[in-house]
Parts: structure tokens; C-alpha cells; sequence
């Protein structure tokens, strides 16, 4: 949607972004001019913000969970058209002046006169607002009358018993819609389904009240059942004789073989046995009649038995065997009841059984439901009006909270609390206001990592309910912040929930972290190698010593094993001495040390008064690439993902800079004026100044004789050019090889 009106907008730039400004009624009516290209948000759902859900029900148009652009602009449209000036949106206060209501619209001059009759009925006949209290008063009222214009009526509702019955008998089959007094009831399209069903089922049964479907009266339907029980099986036999008539030779394949037998002889076997059913219903011969009396297959004995009472003595009469002309005749005869009782019709009213539901068709019954159901109805008109008022006085308190987090962020970027802000979560000496509920954590990670925030998932509890939020830390370090970490969350009402980290998805939270990171990561790696080499010493220790235990313990039961020939050692013979290749490499490794510090230290040295800033370079030389990608980070982190997961539609970059974002996270400090007591009685004691000095000194001294400033002072021994050899400082270049 492009404007083609020429309107003086004006915008502020926040996030990145343009948003519109919106500070009076002539901005909101020309909200339909605004490209959308420009609005903050295209969709936002209904559920999880800080605007009454109700509301935003009411705005929401085709009742799908979600706002839109297009529903905004007819709430504008139809509050526009009920107010003759929105400027009562800016106003303080919740209550709807009578007077901002237009008499000179059909819509406005409706509403008036609604709200002129609520109040009446509230006894505030000279009030000159009518707030939402006043509203609700009246409706709840309205909707727990007998009637209350929803065309849903509740078994409450009908006078008599039989009606209320009725009701209850039609909420048990076809189903129910909720009243607006929130209980179960029926409505004109739930009446006329049960009583179509009801009426076509009692149709079927009417159809079948002959001889020619009924042959066998009301025991029609069990020889039907002990035939459908047994056909399959009856034409399968009968196939086989008459494939055993056509040739001799199939007679004994088509029989148990001997192969089949023997397998069954090794089972423990009985009459439900799956593959002694499978075996033929008869021995099998060239036009046979099959025996209904001996000869059977156990498996299907008993069902024979039945078929033989219920259905061949009957139409047939008894008999001892059944050929296959006869079963034949026998299907003619049940034919006509088996193809009506496939068209029996389909629905859930034959629960209540074919004498129930004729009393209910020829009782009158339909006529008086729906005559209670129009009665019902009748009443939409009234109640649209009262809830006529309800919108207007929800807008007038709701909709510029709407467009403030919808047309534009200028609530979350005026720090005055966006609707999408759960609370803050006071956690690790901070407390962070960027709080969102979430209802699945790992699918709300998903895409809220795009974010490229430093995001906290916690799961909150207060007695038996429970929340999940996630929290954007955007100042502070991350030391301190782990999965199992606990806090306190307040929400936007002030009650407080016991939070605990249950995920965090990391990213830089400013570039004074990332320059310390690296220093804190070395550390860190570092403390874990000395915990790891201290524990193996110490399980190494402690083995050793379990080892010297035991061998103490069970010195006098352990007999000295005899010396092998020309393997024992002198008891005076002295400890092996250490290699002369082992000393050598140690001593060039140490020289080579020494020479990397040496050269260090005298690059620096060189440096003179510009020292401090050699060791600048260094630090920055060190620092600087996690700093640049903090600060790569920080230029992308984007509110949009973070409210995405959450089903808005946000419609671009809406950036978290790094001061926006330290307002966001606030870290403990002292308030101003406060005092600080620094005589702390468990603090550890200082080192003492002259150790630092003598280990600077020491240092130094170290430095100057691996230079070889100092061997002119020393004896040859210990001279830097005779440890050191060539890999001193001063030492003379080796002549060229010719």
C-alpha cells in the first residue's frame, strides 16, 4: 500500500529503523495513508502480551489468534467513526467521555444511547463517562439471563422437562456451543442436525418393516449375522469341490497333506489355533454337500453349529448336510435384509435408540427448540449494542498502547514498557527488563539465536503454575552465567517467580568483554590443566601408596622370589646416573627459552619511553580479533528474532545498539551519597611491597645476564656465554664453513 496523500508525517529514528510518530487524533485517522512498508510490525499475536487479551479479541477480525494491518485500520476506522475527536486517546484516564461521542453517525449516536441506558440501569443517570466497570456489570448480567442474543440455548433455558431433556439428549449426541454464560447448549445448526439424522434413521428403520426384508421377523438379523460369520469359509469349500470335480488329481492337494499335519502334530494345539482354522471347513471331494453335524473343522465347529440353528434350519429346514445350490437359496432369501441394513444411516443419534428418538421426531420437539433457539436470537440486537459500548470504551483505553507497539516500538524504545515485556528478571547482580514469555524453549531458540544476543532461557515457578521467558543480557559479563543458575522474576503485575537457567544461547555482550575474554579464557584453561594434572598426581600418589600398604601388610606371607642368574645388583651398587644427551637437550631448551624472553625483554627495553606502548600493541594484538567480532555482533543484535519466535511479524532490523542495550541490562552498583566501609576483617593480607621488589629485581637480573651484561662480574662458571654457549646474546657468530 502506497500513500498518494501527501501528509506531514514525522518519524524518529530508533533500532535502525524509521518509526512514525504518533502525538495526535490526526495521525491515527491517517494511519490508512501510511506505507506499510513503514509500520514496525505486520502481525502480532493475541495472546502473551501486556494488552488485555479481550481487546485485542476484538480487534482481531476473523478470530484466527493474530492482529493484522488491516484490522488495525478497522479499529481506527470504527472508533474514528463513534468518536466525533480522538484526541481522547491521548488523554490519561480509562473512562469514555459521553461527550467525544459522535451523535451526528449511526454508529456514534448507537453507542450513546447504549451507554446512556447501561448507565441509567446502573443507576448513574447524571454521569458524564462510562468506564468499563460499568459495562461489564450490565453484560454479565445480560448474558446469565434465560436469554442473552447468542441463539445458544442451554437445557437451563427451556421451561419444561421434556425440552430440558431434549437438550441434554442432543448435547450427548451431536454436541454442544458454549453460551455466553459459559454454559454447554445447542444452537439452530446442532437442532437441525440431530433431528435430520434422527428423522433419516427412523426412515431406514420404516423401510424394513416387511416380510420380504424381515423373512424371519426379529431373528432376520442373527441368521444374517451366523451367515456373514461363516460365508467366506462356505464359498471357499465349495470352490474346492468343484475345482476337485473338474480333475480328480487336485482332490488330495486341496486336502490337509501330510506336510501340513505333521507341522501341527508338533504344536500344542487348540480350537483357536490361526492355522488349524486356515485347513479347509470338510474333507474335500468332487461335489460334495458340506456336513453340518460331524466332519467339520474343529475350528469352525462352533460356528457352523450356529449357522446350522440360526440360519439353514429356519429358512431351510433340517437337514443334515448343505449343498451348494442350497446355500445359494439360503443367501436369495437373507439378501434383501442384508442390502437394507447396509444402507442404515450414518450419525450419532442411534445411541439414544430408535424408540427415544421417534418420542423425540413425533413429540414436537424440533419446533420447540428452534422456536427457543429464534426466541434467543432475537435478543443480538441488544446485546450487540452493549457490547457496542464495551469496544468503544476498550479502544479508547487500549488502541494508542496497540499502535505504540504495533505502527511503532516507541513504548520499548521510550523505555515505558512494550507490550511484549513479560517483567525483569533479577539474576547474577543485574536485572534485565528484555524479558518475552516463550512457550516452547527449544523451538523459540531456533530462530531467536539470529538475534545475536546473549539469551537466557528460564523456567519460572510460583507454587503450582509454571512460565518460561527468555531474558536478553545486554550488559555485564558472563562469568557468572550457567545452566542451573537461579534468580527471581517479576512480572508486569509485581508478582515474583522463583527463575532458573534451563539454556543459554551466548554471544558478545559488549566489546570490554571481548577485550578480557581471551586473558579469561587462558586462565580458565590453564586453572583446568593444573586441576587436571593435580588430580592424576594425586590419584597416582594415593595408588602408590595403597600399593606400599599392601606390600607392608603382607611382607611376612610374601616369599622372596630367588634372584635370576646374573640379573642381581650389588646391594652398595649406586643409582644409575642420569643421560648426558637428556642434560644437553635440557640445557638447549632452556637456552632457547631464555633467548625468546631475552629478546622479548630487550625489544621492550629498546622501546625506552615508549614501552607502554609496545605492551598496548601486544594486549591489542591479542584482543583485538574477539573484539572485532563482538563488535560485528553487536552492530546485528536485532529485537525482530526474538519477538518472530513468539509469532509477530516484524517487518525489519529493529537493532539493540550498545547503549540502548546497556539501558535494557542495569548491574548492581552502590546508590549515590552511599559509604563504603573498606576495613574488610576477612580480606586476604597484601603482599608485602619489598617481595615485589625483589622479585622485580631478580627479574631484572635474570634479563641482564642472559644479555651477558653482568659476565665481566662473574666467574667463568656461571658467565651467560659459557652456559649459554652459542645461544648467547654476545656470543661470537661461528665462522663460514668452506
Amino acid at each position: 500500500m502506497t500513500s498518494t496523500v501527501h501528509y506531514p508525517w514525522r518519524f524518529f529514528r530508533a533500532g535502525g529503523v524509521d518509526q512514525v510518530v504518533l502525538t495526535k487524533a490526526e495521525d491515527i485517522s491517517m494511519l490508512r495513508e501510511l506505507d506499510q512498508k513503514l509500520w514496525v510490525a505486520l502481525a502480532c499475536p493475541t495472546k502473551g502480551t501486556e494488552i488485555d487479551e479481550k481487546t485485542l479479541n476484538l480487534i482481531d477480525g476473523d478470530h484466527d489468534g493474530r492482529v493484522r494491518v488491516p484490522e488495525i485500520l478497522a479499529a481506527v476506522e470504527w472508533l474514528d467513526e463513534a468518536l466525533s475527536d480522538l484526541d481522547v486517546l491521548f488523554e490519561a484516564g480509562d473512562a469514555l467521555p459521553l461527550s467525544v461521542l459522535d451523535e451526528t453517525t449511526e454508529r456514534g449516536a448507537a453507542v450513546l444511547a447504549s451507554a446512556k441506558r447501561i448507565l441509567s440501569d446502573q443507576g448513574r443517570q447524571d454521569a458524564d463517562s462510562i468506564g468499563l466497570m460499568d459495562v461489564m456489570a450490565v453484560e454479565q448480567a445480560f448474558v446469565a439471563t434465560r436469554f442473552n442474543g447468542d441463539g445458544v440455548v442451554p437445557a437451563e433455558s427451556a421451561e419444561d422437562e421434556p425440552t430440558q431433556k431434549a437438550v441434554t439428549d442432543l448435547l450427548g449426541t451431536v454436541g454442544s456451543v458454549m453460551d455466553r454464560s459459559g454454559k454447554p447448549g445447542v444452537d439452530q445448526k446442532l437442532v437441525d442436525t440431530f433431528f435430520e439424522q434422527a428423522t433419516a434413521l427412523l426412515a431406514w428403520e420404516d423401510e424394513g418393516r416387511t416380510e420380504a426384508i424381515h423373512p424371519l421377523g426379529d431373528n432376520t438379523a442373527a441368521a444374517a449375522d451366523a451367515l456373514d460369520a461363516v460365508e467366506a469359509k462356505l464359498a471357499d469349500y465349495f470352490a474346492r469341490c468343484r475345482i476337485a470335480a473338474y480333475d480328480a488329481r487336485a482332490t488330495a492337494a486341496l486336502n490337509v497333506g501330510d506336510t501340513e499335519l505333521l507341522a501341527l502334530s508338533g504344536r500344542s494345539l487348540t480350537l483357536e489355533d490361526g492355522e488349524v482354522a486356515k485347513l479347509p471347513l470338510a474333507r474335500v471331494e468332487p461335489g460334495r454337500a458340506l456336513p453340518l453335524r460331524d466332519g467339520q473343522n474343529p475350528a469352525w465347529a462352533a460356528r457352523l453349529a450356529r449357522f446350522a440353528s440360526d440360519a439353514v434350519t429356519p429358512l431351510l429346514g433340517e437337514r443334515a448336510t448343505l449343498s451348494e445350490s442350497e446355500l445359494q437359496l439360503l443367501v436369495d432369501k437373507l439378501r434383501a435384509f442384508r442390502e437394507w441394513r447396509a444402507k442404515r444411516p450414518e450419525g450419532v443419534v442411534a445411541s439414544l435408540g430408535l424408540p427415544r428418538l421417534r418420542e423425540l421426531v413425533s413429540g414436537g420437539l424440533q419446533e420447540k427448540l428452534s422456536a427457543l433457539v429464534a426466541q434467543d436470537a432475537a435478543l443480538e440486537k441488544e446485546y450487540s449494542q452493549i457490547a457496542a459500548v464495551e469496544k468503544a470504551v476498550r479502544l479508547r483505553r487500549d488502541l494508542l498502547t496497540v499502535l505504540r507497539n504495533f505502527v511503532s516500538f516507541a513504548d520499548f524504545y521510550a523505555r515505558q514498557g512494550a507490550v511484549f515485556q513479560a517483567g525483569t528478571l533479577y539474576l547474577d547482580g543485574r536485572a534485565c527488563d528484555l524479558v518475552v514469555y516463550v512457550n516452547d524453549a527449544a523451538k523459540h531458540a531456533a530462530l531467536a539465536g539470529l538475534s545475536k544476543a546473549y539469551l537466557a532461557y528460564c523456567e519460572c515457578t510460583r507454587g503450582a503454575e509454571k512460565v518460561s521467558i527468555v531474558a536478553a543480557f545486554t550488559a555485564g559479563d558472563v562469568d557468572n552465567l550457567m545452566v542451573g543458575r537461579n534468580g527471581v522474576f517479576y512480572d508486569r503485575k509485581g508478582r515474583d517467580w522463583d527463575a532458573r537457567i534451563t539454556n543459554l544461547i551466548e554471544n558478545p555482550i559488549s566489546i570490554r568483554q571481548a577485550f578480557w575474554s581471551p586473558y579469561k579464557r587462558l586462565v580458565r584453561m590453564i586453572e583446568e590443566q593444573v586441576a587436571k594434572r593435580a588430580a592424576e598426581k594425586e590419584k597416582a600418589s594415593s595408588a602408590s601408596i595403597d600399593k606400599a600398604a599392601a606390600s607392608a601388610a603382607t611382607a611376612d606371607q610374601t616369599p622372596a622370589a630367588p634372584a635370576a642368574a646374573g640379573a642381581a645388583t650389588p646391594a652398595g651398587a649406586p643409582p644409575k646416573k642420569m643421560d648426558i644427551g637428556v642434560v644437553a637437550a635440557v640445557g638447549v631448551a632452556v637456552a632457547g627459552a631464555a633467548t625468546f624472553l631475552s629478546s622479548v625483554l630487550a625489544m621492550f627495553l629498546g622501546l625506552g619511553i615508549w614501552m607502554p606502548v609496545g605492551l598496548l600493541a601486544v594486549l591489542l594484538a591479542i584482543s583485538a580479533p574477539s573484539m572485532l567480532i563482538a563488535w560485528l555482533k553487536l552492530r546485528q543484535r536485532n529485537l525482530g528474532p526474538i519477538l518472530d519466535a513468539n509469532g509477530w511479524a516484524i517487518n525489519g532490523l529493529v537493532r539493540i545498539n550498545v547503549p540502548f542495550g546497556g539501558s535494557l541490562t542495569t548491574v548492581a552498583k552502590l546508590p549515590q551519597g552511599a559509604k563504603r566501609e573498606v576495613n574488610d576483617p576477612y580480606a586476604e593480607k597484601p603482599t608485602r611491597w619489598w617481595l615485589w621488589l625483589l622479585l622485580l629485581l631478580l627479574a631484572a637480573a635474570g634479563v641482564l645476564w642472559s644479555l651477558g651484561k653482568l659476565d665481566r662480574h662473574l666467574p667463568t662458571s656461571v658467565k651467560a656465554a659459557t652456559l649459554l654457549h652459542s645461544a648467547a646474546p654476545a656470543a661470537p657468530a661461528a665462522p663460514a664453513v668452506k
